[in-house]
């Protein structure tokens, strides 16, 4: 595993980071817990330090055996965690979405499952549509000057917020945005129109979840497997529903041939060709090693540019909407 500057934090960090979506079984779809465990451990041993979870993956359970396997290496990784959608499926309005106060109640929540005083970074999951940046700018600032988070971020907002999130904490000399998370990989690539440039021209630490499509760039679907086209209520789903992305998926899987290799390390290792550090999501051991072999795999220029000229954004298309949250 190699390692990278984290944006402005100083922080070095796996180029691949574990997402944590799958550790449990509350969505009705997920790795019980051994298998949730043995994934982590796996990932460790290789080198990784980047964990990702959220207060509503699997409904609060990836925070609590994330907890337990955290015991005696706690300050051997990068704890990340996010807030919005709550850790219930019938939670309360006043603990949904990005007020202060809903931001509060969720990262205490979020502390006693994971069984730590802080979380390292912490995401906004998404936009609520309603609370100012202003707000939530100084609730994440409180949050930091009580030592509950050391690092705040935005997952899946537009570019536009968070140049204005980095610009009004900027002038308010309050907690800094350290890093940005959104989607991205061959079948989504609209981020680099606006997202990346963002990105590099503040200094921002960035994550990009999704890196296989959904599943889709693995080519298990043509295989007639479900995943999480079913699994997920296909929310992070990319189906094969065109030309183009049957073209693709024809490029990853041609490469991997080449290389002898399965198509999900094509697909995470040309992720990473951008700066960000791919978030996988694994829901069993097997899913671990073959994703977490893609640091072992250097595509050439000529099939990155290649992978490039398939998957190039169409300049007259409308972007994708960005509904699908991870």
């Amino acid at each position: 595993m190699q390692y990278r500057t984290f944006g402005r934090t100083g922080m070095q960090v796996a180029q691949i980071a574990l997402g944590t979506g799958n550790f449990g079984t509350r969505w009705g779809h997920g790795a019980e817990p051994r298998e949730s465990e043995a994934i982590f451990n796996a990932y460790a041993d290789a080198g990784g330090n980047f964990i990702d979870t959220a207060d509503v993956y699997q409904f609060g359970e990836a925070e609590e055996l994330l907890g337990g396997m955290l015991k005696g290496r706690r300050e051997d990784f990068l704890l990340a965690s996010k807030f919005t959608m709550g850790a219930a499926p019938d939670a309360g309005r006043l603990v949904l979405g990005n007020s202060r106060k809903a931001m509060v109640a969720s990262v205490e929540a979020s502390l006693r499952r994971l069984g730590t005083d802080r979380i390292d970074l912490y995401w906004v999951h998404q936009s609520d549509g309603i609370t100012p940046m202003e707000e939530i700018l100084r609730g994440l600032d409180d949050l930091a000057r009580a030592g509950k988070i050391l690092y705040a971020g935005l997952s899946n907002f537009p570019a536009w917020r968070v140049a204005r999130a980095v610009t009004l904490a900027e002038a308010a000399r309050s907690l800094p945005l350290a890093a940005v998370q959104f989607e991205h990989s061959l079948v989504h690539r609209a981020p680099e129109a606006d997202l990346f440039p963002a990105v590099e021209a503040l200094g921002l630490g960035a994550v990009t979840w999704s890196p296989l499509g959904g599943g889709m760039l693995t080519g298990k679907y043509r295989k007639g497997e479900a995943g999480r086209a079913e699994g997920l209520g296909g929310r992070v789903f990319q189906p094969e529903n065109s030309a183009k992305r049957s073209a693709v998926l024809d490029a990853v899987l041609a490469v991997a041939e080449e290389a002898g290799i399965t198509a999900d390390r094509v697909a995470i290792a040309w992720a990473g060709t951008h700066g960000a550090v791919p978030l996988i999501g694994p829901r069993t051991l097997e899913q671990l090693r073959s994703n977490l072999a893609a640091v072992d795999l250097v595509l050439s220029p000529e099939q990155i540019a290649r992978l490039d000229a398939v998957s190039a954004l169409d300049p007259a298309s409308p972007r994708r909407s960005e509904a699908a949250v991870a």
